[in-house]
């Protein structure tokens, strides 16, 4: 087995049944009855192409000395040494208990690689446990049915990692190809540009309009680097768009840009930032991908400064939730400026995977707070108590307040782009969610 995984939460919260699920058979005994399991049980697991080692433990219970609930935490804490990660299994419906949040804390001490499952989420009854669970300060959590088999790609997703011997983040890995797509309005010299960068006619080229219908993968290696680059099909307006072949080819390049990591939008600088340039970036944007914006034909334009001038006004009105997005003059057809544009999508993809410590959030946050405080809400001040990074690709923040509905928007895009000035995350999406949350659990 390549990786090995222990189960553990607190009593009846479904870790067997899990258990059960990922190696395939009933070994583990499942009932309603709390504290079912007493000694630990290792399974060969498989969960897609992953083969793996995974451990059902005892439900957790504070408790000391040498009793039996003591001796069961005790084989739970072998378990924890001997993985090389944890899944902490929480009851969605339940809720976040007090034991929940001692583990918790307890598991953020010992230094190992923590997934936290919100369990039993399935329908509306687990969906408030799942937001509750970003309290617990172990990032966003996996929500899924055990029973059902509900949500086992997102644990796949989570797991994949350890199988490639990657980092915890998986977007750290420099070795797997960065995903690049190239998109934007036809006959913006998408498949010139790209051909450009491979060296070779690869694809087809010319001055009609919509010559390229499919998504085309492309392996490209840039300085020691793997890429794997996707030409597009050019997005009309939606009224313009005629027949079945190019509405499929819409679809196929959505799909494109959803399953990209940095998407380059072309733009004719002879013409720049028409309105349908302006759509295809906020539709990048809000799939959560990092852009660059490449300016085209560059070699056509006469007045270069007054140009570029014009780009960076319209990139600052037109689209601040990108503020700092890198814009980079090139020409397809001469091959200038596509080091730059390599460079910049390097960067961006450093941006996007960016990860900032809690403590220097919650600091940065309290000092937000000093310069300029939440509003009143019923002659009383909000209260925003601390803030987490729950995820990256994109940079996702949870930040949680006394009173999560009541705080303004204004106030919430004050927060954001103090974040990205201040943390240097420009041209790319943050997100922000807002919880009701009580006690900081990284106050200690």
């Amino acid at each position: 087995m390549s990786f090995t995984v222990a189960i553990i939460g607190r009593p009846n919260v479904g870790k067997s049944t899990l258990f059960n699920r990922l190696v395939g058979q009933r070994l583990a005994l499942v009932d309603d009855t709390p504290g079912v399991t007493r000694d630990r049980r290792e399974g060969e697991a498989r969960l897609g192409d992953l083969r793996f080692r995974v451990i059902d433990t005892a439900g957790l219970e504070d408790v000391g000395g040498d009793s039996l609930e003591a001796r069961m935490r005790r084989q739970t804490e072998q378990a924890v040494a001997a993985a090389d990660l944890v899944l902490l299994l929480i009851d969605a419906r339940a809720g976040v208990t007090p034991l929940d949040e001692h583990f918790a804390a307890w598991l953020r001490r010992s230094g190992k690689p923590v997934h936290l499952v919100a369990n039993k989420s399935e329908g509306k009854a687990g969906a408030g446990g799942v937001g509750e669970a970003f309290a617990l300060g172990l990032g966003a959590p996996i929500a899924l049915s055990a029973e059902h088999g509900e949500g086992m790609a997102d644990l796949y997703e989570a797991l994949a990692p350890y199988e490639r011997g990657e980092a915890t983040e998986p977007a750290a890995a420099s070795s797997r190809p960065l995903q690049l797509a190239v998109v934007g309005r036809p006959n913006v010299g998408k498949s010139t540009l790209v051909n450009r960068l491979l060296g070779e006619e690869r694809l087809l080229t010319g001055p009609e309009a919509g010559i390229t219908r499919d998504a085309i993968a492309i392996d490209l290696q840039w300085q020691g680097r793997a890429f794997r680059i996707f030409d597009t099909a050019g997005l009309r307006r939606r009224p313009r768009i005629e027949g079945k072949v190019e509405k499929l080819s819409v679809a196929d390049t959505l799909r494109a840009i959803r399953f990209a990591e940095i998407v380059i939008l072309v733009i004719d600088a002879t013409q720049p930032f028409e309105r349908q340039d302006l759509a295809i970036a906020r539709l990048v944007e809000e799939e959560g991908r990092a852009v660059v914006i490449a300016l085209d034909k560059w070699d056509l334009v006469t007045d270069r400064k007054a140009a570029r001038r014009g780009v960076d006004d319209r990139l600052e009105t037109s689209l601040p939730q990108l503020q700092g997005i890198a814009s980079v003059p090139v020409s397809g057809k001469t091959g200038a400026g596509l080091d730059e544009l390599m460079k910049a999508v390097v960067q961006a993809h450093d941006i996007w995977n960016r990860r900032i410590p809690t403590p220097l959030l919650n600091r940065w946050l309290a000092a937000m707070q000093e310069r300029h405080p939440p509003p009143l809400v019923a002659g009383r001040r909000l209260r925003l108590r601390y803030m987490t990074q729950a995820n990256i690709r994109p940079p996702t923040f949870a930040l949680f307040a006394s009173k999560p509905g009541d705080l303004p928007d204004a106030y919430r895009r004050y927060l954001v782009n103090h974040l990205r000035a201040d943390f240097d995350l420009p041209g790319t999406p943050i997100r922000m969610m807002l919880r009701k949350g009580g006690k900081n659990p990284y106050a200690e």
